[in-house]
Formats: structure tokens, sequence, C-alpha cells
């Protein structure tokens, strides 16, 4: 991913700066324009979508592993769930120091880092012994946890390097890579068909394909690992920023973490995404098995999910579009109160039509409260040399809300069926996200003095 921009468009401080900035500093040697648009923004946008599709994509993959792993016997459901859920916590655990690098101008050492560590990891896990837990874990619970983590907040905060007006709808093209977060052992009896009813995603289905034939686990893995190359080598490619490297970098503003953490918009904008996050997928994890449960299609168990993630697709750009016009605070709220009461609605979803309806409504929702997050965040940035910090920290306060919320909704729902705990938890949880991030958009409008924030 290289780094720097043509030299027509680095240019000496002048008048605008201080916008560009949007901070009283002294001045700054150098500003960078932010095209909006052009081959370069947009070439980012598709490499940006390749690292997606090759970590979340891989992660959604989790539940044809975890069928694997327990039929193999490498160790109970409960302790191979958590491999899928450290290589998870870890991706986004990582987006802290990721994102100090990045500000930094070490973004093309990262990235190459990150996507070699990745692929290297797929590799080691075609040479593991399913039957040895330890292996699995050390391959790809940590090492691709890592490599995805390098990844994922530079890729992310560099769409901002191209992008002002249009900044919403580029990182919602870009997290359509995302699809949906991998499932838990607890949704299915089978997981095998957690991991074949994705539909559209390529991981899930090649490796129900290959592993489960005559290729195995061995060669099965390493195809995948070929995929994941390709993939990274074109985001490699294709992802810019605008600033110049360390290396070439003159001196110039530098992210404060500390005054960072007393920006109390964007602190409560980090307490919003804890909280929204928590709850948010409860639907992704035991809508099947709720399905199973009330007796209705077994075909239709088996395409929930698939369906969540095709309507989460539109969810991901359209509500962005509108976040570009209105402001993403604008767009946070409501969706985030409407997938609060859609958690709700599962307790009238008793019938065929109503999940139908419920899925396609969840997916769409909920992929627009997950794609707005990284430009509400970024919005409050006061330049672009600080956005890598502001993703970053949002992305690892937001990894221990995806390590705990799955287990504490298992909890809750226990061995008795009992779907009420777990729904007004799930619920209530992302009401009270809403609430503080009401809170975190009325600071703003007094910041900056406009209602479009």
């Amino acid at each position: 991913m290289s780094q720097v921009g043509d030299a027509k468009e680095i240019r000496s401080p002048s008048a605008d700066a201080p916008s560009l900035l949007n901070e009283p500093i002294a001045p700054v040697p150098q500003a960078i324009t932010i095209p909006d648009g052009g081959l370069r923004a947009w070439l980012s946008v598709l490499g940006g979508f390749c690292v997606l599709v090759s970590t979340f994509g891989y992660s959604n993959s989790f539940g044809v592993f975890q069928d694997y792993y327990v039929l193999k016997g490498a160790s109970t459901a409960s302790n191979v769930s958590w491999i899928g859920s450290l290589q998870l916590f870890l991706m986004f655990a990582m987006g802290l120091p990721a994102g100090r690098l990045f500000d930094a101008g070490y973004f093309h050492h990262t990235s190459v880092i990150g996507s070699f560590l990745y692929v290297f990891s797929i590799f080691m896990l075609s040479l593991a012994d399913p039957r040895r837990y330890y292996q699995l874990v050390l391959s790809q619970g940590v090492g691709m946890g890592l490599g995805s983590g390098l990844l994922l907040v530079p890729t992310m905060s560099a769409q901002a390097h191209h992008w002002r007006k249009r900044r919403s709808l580029a990182m919602g093209i870009v997290m359509t890579g995302l699809q949906a977060f991998p499932y838990s052992n607890r949704a299915l009896e089978s997981d095998r068909i957690i991991g074949s009813g994705v539909g559209g995603l390529i991981y899930p289905i090649m490796l129900n394909r290959l592993i489960y034939s005559k290729v195995g686990f061995a060669w099965g893995v390493r195809a995948t690992a070929f995929l994941t190359l390709g993939l990274l080598i074109i985001a490699n490619c294709t992802i810019t920023t605008r600033l110049p490297s360390a290396k070439n970098r003159p001196p110039g503003p530098k992210p404060d973490i500390k005054a960072i953490l007393s920006d109390m918009p964007y602190v409560l904008v980090l307490v919003t995404a804890f909280l929204v996050l928590w709850g948010m997928f409860y639907p992704y994890f035991y809508l099947q098995l709720w399905v199973n449960l009330h007796g209705l299609s077994n075909n239709l168990a088996f395409y929930t999910i698939a369906i969540l993630n095709a309507s989460s697709l539109p969810g991901r750009v359209i509500p962005n579009m509108l976040a570009d016009r209105l402001g993403p605070f604008n767009v946070l709220i409501p969706v985030s109160l409407i997938t609060s009461a859609l958690v709700f609605a599962m307790f009238g979803a008793g019938n065929v039509g109503a999940v139908i309806v419920f899925s396609i409504l969840y997916g769409f929702f909920s992929g627009a409260a997950i794609a707005v997050f990284p430009p509400t965040a970024a919005s409050l940035s006061k330049g672009v040399h600080e956005i890598g910090l502001r993703l970053g920290l949002m992305y690892f306060v937001s990894s221990f809300a995806l390590l705990t919320g799955t287990p504490i909704v298992g909890a809750l729902y226990d061995a008795g069926y009992r779907w009420f705990r777990p729904i007004v938890f799930s619920g209530v949880v992302i009401i009270a996200g809403a609430f503080v991030a009401s809170i975190g958009r009325h600071l703003t409008i007094r910041r900056k003095g406009s209602k479009l924030v």
C-alpha cells in the first residue's frame, strides 16, 4: 500500500489550513487536499473491500472450523469456540497500536507485516493437527487475530485521506466486505448448518466443499490461504494515503491520546460503540435456533443468516449516504433505536413470514449501525493526523464488548431456553447506547453550531 501522494496535492499552509485541521495550533509545514473522489480514492475503496473480505470474510467461516474440530476431538465445543472469539478479539484490540502506527506514517510497514503474518498463519493452520487444540489456538486464534488486527484500522483510516464529504459512503462500501460476525456453536445443534447457511460468503462455501471432500483439511485451508494472498496483494497495490511516510514526513501535529480521551463527545462514542455492539449480535447467533425450536421450516432455519447478511449490504451503504448529508450522529441514533426495537420484536417472530421480515429489517439496520460507527468517530477528529488513533481506540474498546457479549447472552439463555432474558439484555443495552449517543450529539451540536452532526 503506497503512501506518498502526488507532489502537486501537497501544498503549503494557506488561509484554509485551519479549516482542514480544525484546531488552533502552530502553523503546520504541510496540509493535504482531500479530493472526495478520483481514481486513487476509488482504488483505495476497492483495496479496503478486499481487506475486509479476507479478514472478516474468513472469520465468518469459523462455524465450519468449529464443527470440524469438535468432530476430530480437538476439545469440547465450548473450548473450541474460544479460538474464534480470540481471533475476533485480537482483530479489534490490535486497532489501538495499529492506529497509532498509521498516524505516525508507518502504514506501508503495518500493512505488509499484517498481510504476511495473516497469510503465514493460515498456512500454519493448514499444517496444524486438528486434534491438537494448542496448535489451533496459536495459528488461528493468535496468529490470524494479530495479523488481521494490523490490517483493519489502517485500512479504514486510509479512506479518510481520500474522502471528506462522502467519507461515510466510502467507509460503508468498504464495510460491505464485512458481512457479519462469526457464528457461535450455541446457535445450532449442527454447526455445519452454520457454516453452509451463509450463502453468499466465499470462505464458508469453499471450506465446506473442500474440507469435507477428498481434498481434506490441509489443502482446503491452503486453498483459502492462496485466495487470501491474492486479495491482500490487490489491497497492498491499491490502498494509498495522502501523507508522506514517517521517514519523509516534516514536523507537524501529532495525535495526543490524552487530549482525545478528554474529548467528551468522542468518549461518548466509545461508550456507545461498546453498548451497541455488546447487544447487537444476539440474533446473528440465535435466530436459527429460534426457528428450529419454534417448529418452523427447516429450510428457513438454513437461510436465516443468509437473509441477515444479504440485507446488511444495503444497510451499510444507504444509511451511510444519508450520514454524509445529515451527519453520522443523526443516522447512528435512529438506526440504533430501531435495532433495539427489532430485538424485542423477536418475541413476535412466530411464523415464517414474521421471521423473514425480521431477518430483512434486522440485517439492514444492524448493518447500518455497524457501518456508521467509523465515520462518526472520524467526524470528531481535528485532522487526518489523528484519525487512525481515534478509530483504533474505538475498535479496541469494542473488542471487549465482542469478547464478553456472546458469553453473557449464552449464560442468560442457558439450557432452559429462556428467551426472555437474553432478548431483554440485548435490547436494553442497545437502547442505552443510543441514549449515550444522543448526549454526544447534543455536545457536538453545541461545539459545531450545526445540527448536521
